[in-house]
């Protein structure tokens, strides 16, 4: 991975981050300001409580239609997420690296958005 991408998108502030296994593997992290940190961690708490009421439902022989009304709720729940997560990403760390000229972070972002897109 280019330096200059590493140094102008990510800091080293490991307590704050948020990282994806590839980026933790390469040792890149994201400062993120208390407010998106809170809004991206409730919103992860939410979906994890909906993957424990649907394990629930299944453990106690929920009616099949239930189920995928709470699993749609879930994917929904999570699209969303990616969504909020994309914009903050977008609006930070791609921006600031294409200014600065580095052009890796948009090849990087479209695979992103092709793993999506899936």
């Amino acid at each position: 991975m280019n330096k200059a991408i590493k140094d102008n998108c990510c800091s080293r502030n490991e307590a704050k981050a948020v990282a994806n296994t590839e980026a933790k593997a390469e040792g890149r992290t994201k400062e993120r300001s208390s407010e998106e940190y809170k809004d991206l961690v409730n919103r992860l708490s939410r979906i994890e409580g909906q993957i424990r009421g649907l394990k629930r439902m299944v453990e106690e022989g929920a009616y099949c239609p239930d189920i995928l009304n709470q699993s749609a709720a879930a994917s929904a729940a999570l699209s969303s997420f990616n969504r909020v997560l994309m914009s903050n990403h977008i609006k930070s760390c791609v921006i600031d690296d294409v200014r600065a000229g580095n052009d890796e972070t948009v090849d990087e972002l479209l695979g992103i958005l092709q793993k999506l897109m899936k």
